[in-house]
């Protein structure tokens, strides 16, 4: 079966992104539905899948990132939104953030 993963690395800082908030929404018509929320453990990562089973379909979703609190005001990042589309239910996805208060990058990972 197939599942997403997130996880975030703070690139200023050279370590995981711990106690991030993540809010992943499913996009129907441009109209995002809450389906998972979590906040990332020591190592950056969340501590299960955010989506999984049953409810991991095809489709278009949106992760979001709440950086705000984690650079605690420096730069001017506040939220990192990242849309991408599932295409195989069977398949796991894992989008992984790299970021720092001024910039972010993001791909399709392992």
């Amino acid at each position: 079966m197939g599942r997403l993963t997130t996880h975030v690395l703070d690139t200023a800082r050279g370590k995981p992104g711990a106690g991030i908030a993540v809010e992943l929404y499913r996009l129907e018509n441009e109209i995002g539905t809450l389906v998972a929320k979590a906040t990332t453990n020591r190592d950056g990562r969340t501590d299960a899948p955010l989506l999984e089973g049953a409810s991991f379909r095809a489709g278009t979703y949106q992760l979001l990132f709440r950086l705000g609190a984690h650079f605690a005001g420096e730069g001017f990042l506040d939220a990192v939104p990242i849309r991408f589309t599932i295409a195989d239910a069977a398949a796991h996805y894992h989008v992984p953030l790299l970021c720092s208060p001024w910039g972010y990058t993001t791909y399709r990972g392992s």
